[in-house]
């Protein structure tokens, strides 16, 4: 490591100490901590090269964070350290920096510091439910120490500030990157929010943390399932630390500049009220409340929790599930072939699923295709807000109920009868109820009968389902329905 002393102006004596170097991702953040034990209470300062380092400097203001445009200082009286945050690198960022120290009025000391920005960050998003374990995994390279660590208000990432212990355990397999899994149990409001990993470099004078690795953890609530008409309330708890910020809830895509805060914010045990929707903020139980009144289709749809700070911090969220109150109740036979059609209101929610409720349908936040049989597939028409389930050769085991859309839901009752039914029927000419303007003919002919049968709600219905069942068939036994028979 060179040592040399140079005179600028013939006044000041400058002593550089050494050189080191440092590799940054664009859009990742850097920590550099410049180490100076023995002058701890001493002026230190952080400026690059190319804007005039002899004529101006970034001093940090001592024992507090102090911004300086993309960069954050704090000098840390008590260990002679200068910690200098970069809170997103850019290219215009690289560069030969300094990072020094006013000895005296006469002399100053420093590490020259060569900076290199090169590709972009990794981001990913977590999941969680309240009170879950979840698990992050982070890569570093091996030679490196591993760093984790939680951004604050202030988009600073120093250190983890978490409701319970958290855990990390490195992979056992060697290769260039050592894989660490970061576990937090029992997660709650106050672990919601940016996390990043990356690899810390200890050098002689300076340590280097570059953080390659965001992490987005959000976490998310049980759904909330309602029938259309009725009301539904939204529980949003939030760590106390955020009583007196203003809270909002917002409805879709939140995070991008399309978002949709669907009511003014309330603050402070306030209330607020729009049209049929009510917030209250209750501070003593740090949770906030957003009711709404009279639901309909367009209530329907994915909700977050929101506190604003310098932006909104999105941190929580929960679907509600609104359900029509026009419900199909089908009946088929063994080996039948039939069609439903679903409305989807979001291209990128769209769910056909078999349970006792609509809540099962949704796990980890994201819809999900519950049925796994060849004989179910699915076709879209994108530009008509319609995709239809198609299922050949009917058992007794689809019977059941089907919950059909996504947010917006219509119930779907399917009883499939053995063959041996449809057999009975046909020999028991009282059993068939079928009604109908036309009138059936009193013996039936050797030759098959063939039916069309279209159960079809009015256009105007949001929550639009129908069925087509096209079979060959003697006999069909469906109620009060439309249809149309010809008898060859």
């Amino acid at each position: 490591m060179e040592e040399f002393i140079y005179v600028e102006f013939g006044t000041t004596a400058i002593l550089k100490v050494g050189v080191s170097r440092a590799t940054g991702h664009s859009g990742g953040r850097m920590m550099i901590k410049c180490e100076h034990p023995q002058h701890k209470i001493k002026p230190k300062y952080m400026c690059k090269e190319s804007d005039g380092c002899s004529e101006r400097k970034n001093p940090g203001v001592q024992d507090e964070w102090m911004e300086n445009g993309d960069v954050s200082l704090y000098d840390d009286t008590r260990a002679g350290v200068l910690m200098v945050f970069f809170r997103e690198l850019k290219a215009a960022d690289a560069g030969t920096y300094r990072c020094g120290v006013n000895v005296s009025h006469y002399t100053e000391s420093f590490t020259e510091l060569q900076l290199d920005v090169r590709d972009d960050v990794t981001f990913v998003f977590e999941s969680a439910h309240l009170g879950e374990k979840v698990n992050i995994i982070c890569q570093v390279p091996e030679e490196h120490k591993v760093h984790f660590c939680k951004e604050d208000d202030n988009h600073i990432c120093q250190n983890i500030s978490t409701s319970a212990v958290i855990e990390m355990s490195p992979s056992s397999e060697r290769n260039e990157d050592r894989v660490f899994t970061v576990s937090i149990s029992n997660v709650s409001v106050r672990d919601a929010g940016v996390y990043w990993c990356g690899a810390e470099t200890r050098d002689t004078h300076l340590t280097f943390i570059s953080l390659t690795t965001k992490i987005q953890l959000n976490l998310f609530m049980a759904p909330v399932v309602r029938r259309e008409g009725e009301s539904a309330e939204i529980f949003c708890p939030y760590d106390s630390i955020y009583k007196s910020k203003s809270k909002s809830l917002c409805k879709g895509k939140c995070s991008t500049r399309d978002r949709n805060t669907i009511n003014e914010t309330v603050r402070e045990e306030k209330k607020t009220k729009t049209d049929r929707l009510t917030l209250n903020d209750d501070v003593t139980a740090s949770v906030f409340t957003g009711t709404i009144t009279g639901l309909t289709a367009e209530d329907a749809g994915k909700y977050w929790c929101a506190v604003t700070l310098e932006r909104d911090v999105n941190y929580l969220y929960t679907h509600l599930i609104v359900i029509m109150n026009e419900e199909l109740n089908l009946t088929k036979y063994e080996g039948d072939d039939m069609s439903i059609q679903c409305k989807h209101h979001d291209e990128h929610q769209k769910c056909f699923c078999k349970a006792h409720e609509p809540s099962m349908c949704v796990k980890d936040g994201v819809s999900l295709e519950t049925i796994r049989d060849d004989r179910f597939s699915f076709s879209d028409e994108a530009s008509t807000g319609v995709f239809t389930v198609n299922i050949t050769d009917l058992t007794e085991e689809d019977s059941g109920i089907y919950w059909c859309g996504s947010h917006i839901t219509t119930k779907v009752t399917l009883t499939s009868s053995c063959a041996d039914s449809r057999r009975d029927s046909l020999s028991d000419p009282g059993s068939a109820q079928i009604n109908s303007h036309d009138e059936l003919p009193t013996i039936l002919s050797d030759e098959l009968l063939y039916a069309s049968v279209s159960f079809q709600k009015h256009e105007e219905s949001l929550s639009e389902a129908s069925v087509t069942v096209s079979k060959n068939e003697l006999y069909s036994d469906y109620a009060t329905v439309s249809r149309r028979m010809r008898l060859n």
